[in-house]
């Protein structure tokens, strides 16, 4: 069987409505080493008051990115926009083209009721959608 965004056309257009850095209950925002120091550069901070401002570990040892206490991303703006949006890490990069949520027709309708940007705009070529698919196994590794 073809996977499902092989077999239907998905269309992603992001409106930077803010919604999808808005998560909480486990969900996180994992960082790479390379990724922290292209956001501090862009932010102009030192390393140890990025660190202690943006950063957090979890239980597992896992570098991410810290939340506000409503679940907000710390990079998140009071006007609902990405303070890091040229630098943002590849997990907000590849989104929504996540291996969860294009794996089937209901997981990708069930992350649209969230995203106002899903089924908007212009068809994403497979190619795309694949590329963005290794850079999220990437991190896995």
């Amino acid at each position: 069987m073809k996977p499902f965004f092989k077999s239907q056309a998905l269309r992603f257009e992001c409106t930077r409505c803010g919604r999808c850095c808005v998560a909480g209950n486990g969900y996180h925002v994992y960082l790479g080493r390379d990724e922290v120091a292209r956001i501090r550069d862009y932010l102009g901070l030192s390393t140890g008051w990025f660190r202690r401002r943006y950063l957090y570990r979890t239980e597992a040892g896992d570098l991410v990115a810290a939340c506000q206490e409503d679940g907000r991303c710390v990079f998140l703006g009071e006007d609902d926009r990405c303070r890091v949006y040229p630098v943002r890490p590849v997990q907000c990069r590849t989104y929504p083209f996540w291996p969860e949520v294009v794996h089937s027709r209901a997981a990708w309708q069930r992350e649209s009721r969230r995203c106002e940007g899903m089924d908007r705009g212009s068809p994403i070529p497979v190619a795309v959608i694949r590329a963005r698919l290794d850079e999220c196994n990437t991190l896995a590794e």
